[in-house]
């Protein structure tokens, strides 16, 4: 069976279900090509991670599948009748954590101020927040800067976490993941989801057991009593484990094998418009480059440079040979359900390479330079064959890339310690606003934001005017914001667009789920025929 959604739109607002079915009745064996980084809730905001993570904990805030937000630990919210710079979240009582304690404001409080702190890769979400406060023992104050339209948004991966257990433990600080650091909530868990950590192996296997003190029982489907997670970051072997039925469920379908999957007895496909899109950062803040051939000098500081290498890119050649079809070329780094895009930002520059020879002419590199470009292997649907046909195109303009590819483990920390000039990224926004793309792409990386823009990109004028966003009530006014922003970053060319990634999940035949655009599986709701 094969589900195709055309829209965005469609695939948020109109979710279809998936046929499926599990070797047993009650255990759902899971994999997909990337593990969990970390075990910390607040320690990486990364895909992977916060999608194992809403199995064990929750946050106050959800999206559901169709993208809209509803009640997790927080049964109500809105602005203060006294205060607009408040925001009051009415708590849901009778919840308990793994452990057995309760779950409480005093608990929402610690978590909140922890994803604030400085390890934490959540703390952008939480920039405007001055206090937080438990006004009796299931009500919660956030105070911000001014008033924060967005605040109910930026929540729904900030996970709840036990007071009384994180000081028990040593874990009240956050996992310094880019740092190499390794703490007990790196390796152990106590949330108030629907499933409890068994056992864990990482790159090996995860296991998950229902949780019989959850709260949602009786709410939620819950049909499956275990989850078994084994990471197969092979893309053969990952069909093939689908194939052969040694697992039930397969997040990231390769698009090579996406007829095959499609056509095999016993087995459903779902393919949607994802929430994501791939681009290469590039360093533009440095003086002089660490891994280029050019001394004394960033050839990527030079617009004319960047400009070159824009339109050396052959979005609709990757798409059509790497991808084979599973992509749409894009020309912003935001994906169509965020608000702030638009069909015109998103229109691409024409693949030209006597152009972009003339450009890096103009600049003064008409006889080249080299460079290296540091890949994910394991993160993106064929990360490191789009980083492959880069490499020959770039050639093409006298661009010599030297291509590191790595597991997303390594990937990502040199992003996060300014340790690369020339990567690739995949940006998701999970509140659907442009705010989180400017946020944490485009601010200058200090006070708590900017903490992925490894470009070293650093604009006064644009800082602020991203920090009016989390407090301007205008509509009008804050979507012109919006797109005077994307306007200056059109200008400055810091990110090179390549595509909005297509997600492709295959499943066996009697489980039952729906497609969710941000690639988050939320298991609690999976049913059985």
């Amino acid at each position: 069976m094969t589900i195709r959604y055309a829209a965005f739109a469609t695939a948020l607002l109109a979710t279809t279900a998936l046929t499926t079915a599990a070797a047993s009745a009650e255990t759902l064996r899971w994999a997909r090509a990337a593990e969990a980084l970390t075990l910390d809730p607040h320690s990486q905001n990364e895909g992977p991670t916060t999608t194992l993570m809403h199995q064990i904990y929750e946050p106050l805030i959800v999206r559901n599948h169709a993208g809209e937000m509803e009640p997790a630990l927080a049964l109500d919210w809105a602005p203060s009748a006294d205060n607009p710079n408040v925001w009051v979240f009415n708590l849901r009582e009778g919840v308990t954590f793994h452990g057995g304690q309760d779950f409480t404001a005093a608990d929402a409080v610690f978590s909140l101020n922890r994803a604030m702190s400085e390890a934490s890769n959540f703390k952008e979400l939480l920039s405007g927040v001055i206090e937080v406060r438990a006004v009796g023992d299931y009500t919660v104050e956030i105070e911000t800067d001014g008033p924060n339209p967005l605040m109910p948004n930026n929540l729904t991966n900030i996970m709840m976490m036990d007071e009384g257990w994180s000081t028990e433990n040593d874990a009240v600080d956050v996992q310094d993941y880019a740092a190499g650091e390794d703490t007990f909530s790196a390796r152990n868990t106590n949330g108030t989801g629907p499933y409890v950590l068994t056992s864990r192996e990482a790159d090996v296997r995860t296991v998950l057991t229902a949780f019989d003190g959850y709260w949602g029982i009786g709410t939620f489907p819950l049909a499956a009593s275990e989850i078994v997670f084994t990471p197969i970051q092979n893309p053969a072997t990952r069909v093939a484990a689908l194939l052969s039925g040694e697992v039930d469920f397969i997040q990231d379908v390769p698009v090579q094998d996406l007829d095959r999957v499609a056509n095999a007895d016993g087995l459903g496909l779902a393919t949607a418009p994802q929430n994501r899109v791939i681009f290469f950062g590039l360093n533009v803040g440095a003086d002089d480059l660490t891994l280029d051939d050019v001394e004394g000098a960033n050839p990527l500081a030079d617009p004319l440079v960047r400009q070159a290498m824009d339109i050396a890119i052959n979005r609709e050649a990757i798409q059509q040979v790497v991808m084979r079809g599973q992509s749409a070329p894009a020309g912003v780094i935001s994906p169509p359900p965020v608000n702030g895009w638009t069909a015109e930002l998103d229109m691409y520059p024409a693949y030209d390479v006597a152009a972009a020879n003339a450009l890096m002419e103009e600049a003064g590199y008409g006889d080249g330079f080299t460079i290296q470009l540091d890949c994910p292997n394991d993160r993106y649907v064929n990360d490191e064959a789009i980083c492959q046909a880069a490499v020959a195109m770039f050639a093409q303009i006298g661009i010599t890339v030297n291509l590191s590819a790595l597991p997303r483990a390594q990937h990502f920390p040199l992003i996060a310690n300014g340790e690369t000039d020339f990567y690739l990224l995949g940006w998701g926004v999970p509140t659907y606003d442009a705010e989180y793309v400017f946020n944490f792409l485009y601010h200058t990386r200090n006070d708590g934001r900017g903490s992925w823009n490894g470009t070293g990109f650093s604009n006064p004028e644009m800082d602020e005017m991203i920090v009016s966003l989390s407090s301007n009530t205008d509509l009008v006014s804050r979507n012109q914001t919006i797109a005077d922003l994307f306007a200056l970053a059109e200008e400055e060319l810091i990110y090179l667009p390549i595509h909005n990634q297509i997600l492709n999940w295959g499943i066996t035949d009697a489980w039952q789920t729906l497609v969710d655009a941000d690639d988050s599986v939320k298991f609690k709701y999976f049913t059985m025929e």
